[in-house]
């Protein structure tokens, strides 16, 4: 079910710009940015948590300090798209911590899968375990990130 697109005004539209890029600014800083009283910035930032427009709140880590400086970014195509082996394949990714986003898609491709690793011989051995063994695993396709140009 899709949900309902929210009835958003000039003020949320600042306010949940201002929090994607700081979720920790404080609501005075927030009130002078959008032109609105702490008070009203307060009650329209629950209202947005309340009906799901702001869905987290989140620390980025550098994943260097955590040592996982690599991204890769992996195309996976299946051989068969029954529900049982989409359920199967989508648990497989969730179990995998490498795993930071993924994303079921249309196309020639029927995920998109972002992953954070120690090194190559780290992604060798997570390609090994989730897409050389799976016998509906088609293929994939790696694209190494060499440095972040924009997001978090």
């Amino acid at each position: 079910m899709m949900p309902e697109t929210a009835k958003l005004d000039a003020f949320d539209r600042a306010l949940l710009d201002a929090v994607q890029t700081d979720n920790q600014t404080p609501a005075r800083v927030l009130a002078e940015r959008v032109g609105l009283s702490e008070s009203a910035v307060l009650r329209r930032l629950r209202r947005l948590r309340g009906e799901g427009v702001i869905v987290a709140d989140v620390a980025v880590v550098n994943p260097a300090v955590l040592g996982t400086p690599l991204t890769v970014h992996v195309l996976v195509s299946l051989e068969r798209e029954t529900s049982d082996l989409l359920d199967a394949f989508m648990r497989r990714l969730r179990r995998r911590p490498e795993v930071k986003a993924a994303w079921y898609v249309t196309g020639d491709t029927d995920f998109v899968l972002q992953l954070r690793l120690s090194g190559m011989d780290a992604y060798e051995a997570f390609a090994r375990d989730v897409f050389h063994d799976d016998p509906n695993v088609r293929g994939f396709r790696t694209i190494v990130a060499m440095r972040q140009i924009v997001g978090s």
